[in-house]
């Protein structure tokens, strides 16, 4: 293993892959393809666990072992699952990140989304577990990358194509200093910065 990818197979506060549930949901997904495995730890993060806004949920998520807790996590809370689980089976697994336009906000208000990238062996391809509605339940595809959201520049949304071993410090800061899912949509970080 490339040297450089240890810290896409490591474990932190957010991204617990050595915790005993997310190790057993890694057991349920492993496949003996690695690819096989991504594609199926990818369809049970996306489809499985629902995305907090969608369900009016009010607890917050923050890493991988609360989505399994509380059975949903907004997109930052639902990357971290998936990181934590390919991590656990032994695929490296990065955190990305867009800007995207928040609707019903004052005009060029922004907000960050929160996705991943697995390591295929000579390249980063990214993919985004945010799922649980068609219009964001975007397919894997290892030969095309497929987001739930396309980026609209015109509305000062940018896709930012850094991959990041760990969650960003603003979003973490959103994720821990938020009791309610009310009050972290009101903490969500504007951008990377």
């Amino acid at each position: 293993m490339n040297p450089s990818l240890a810290p896409f197979l490591a474990r932190s506060a957010a991204i617990d892959c050595d915790h005993p549930a997310v190790k057993r949901l890694a057991e349920e997904v492993r496949r003996p393809d690695p690819l096989a495995t991504v594609r199926a730890a990818y369809a049970t993060v996306r489809d499985r666990y629902a995305h907090s806004y969608d369900i009016a949920a009010t607890a917050v998520s923050v890493s991988a072992a609360d989505v399994l807790k509380n059975g949903h996590g907004i997109c930052f809370a639902k990357a971290h699952l998936l990181a934590a689980v390919l991590r656990a089976c032994g695929v490296p697994t990065a955190l990305c990140y867009q800007k995207l336009a928040r609707d019903g906000q004052s005009p060029g208000a922004t907000c960050l989304h929160g996705l991943n990238a697995v390591w295929l062996g000579k390249r980063w391809h990214r993919l985004d577990p945010r799922g649980n509605k068609p219009a964001t339940a975007a397919p894997f595809d290892p030969a095309c990358e497929r987001l739930a959201y396309a980026i609209d520049p015109a509305r000062g949304e940018a896709d930012h194509r850094e991959v990041y071993a760990e969650p960003l410090p603003g979003v973490l800061a959103a994720l821990n200093g938020s009791t309610t899912i009310a009050a972290l949509d009101r903490n969500l970080p504007a951008d990377i910065g």
